[in-house]
């Protein structure tokens, strides 16, 4: 009975991610990857107009107040989950779903495997691509890792979304993660611009 406690009081912090695997990179993927997980530029919206980016962000802060309740929190993790997403070429709505499958939107949420954050980043990507001082668990961090790895993966995949999420989850081949994260973004956080 008290583990049954312990595991309903710990639930919120715990992902339900499966286990990226770490394969051996080309030194040039590893360079274009170490190059973007190091940038430092400030996260800015990266919309046609102000119109469109304030539209944008009232609409997806509204969905997603009830998840993230601080408004200052969820405007900052917006603009940043749309700046890194736009920088590696992903949908930001896309991105929004696949940290709802991953986390809940629990920033320091940790899988059985060990997998961290919002995007559930498997600590070896650090050793891999990173520096010892970069904190998974950081919002910025995080999120350029995160979409700097399903990036990696749809290129290999060669754009193939449902491969690429099953490998980003480490259940390549297997359509149950990947059909919740595109469920996830089309029902919850599909947008079409004005």
């Amino acid at each position: 009975m008290w583990r049954l406690i312990l595991l309903l009081l710990l639930w919120p912090a715990l992902a339900l991610a499966g286990g990226q695997r770490e394969e051996p990179l080309s030194a040039s993927v590893r360079a274009v990857m170490q190059k973007s997980v190091s940038d430092t530029a400030a996260p800015r919206l990266m919309f046609k107009s102000e119109t469109e980016a304030y539209a944008w962000l009232t609409e997806m802060s509204h969905r997603l107040q009830t998840r993230i309740p601080d408004k200052e929190f969820r405007l900052s993790f917006l603009k940043t989950v749309h700046y890194e997403a736009t920088r590696a070429g992903l949908d930001p709505q896309l991105v929004l779903g696949l940290i709802q499958v991953e986390s809940g939107f629990g920033k320091y949420a940790v899988s059985s495997v060990g997998a961290r954050g919002f995007m559930q980043v498997m600590p070896f990507w650090v050793n891999q691509i990173g520096t010892p001082e970069q904190n998974l668990f950081h919002l910025r961090i995080n999120l350029r890792y995160g979409c700097t790895i399903l990036r990696y993966y749809l290129d290999i995949e060669k754009g193939d979304l449902y491969r690429a999420l099953g490998r980003y989850n480490g259940s390549l081949g297997q359509a149950e993660y990947p059909n919740m994260v595109v469920g996830a973004w089309r029902r919850y956080w599909a947008y079409r611009a004005l």
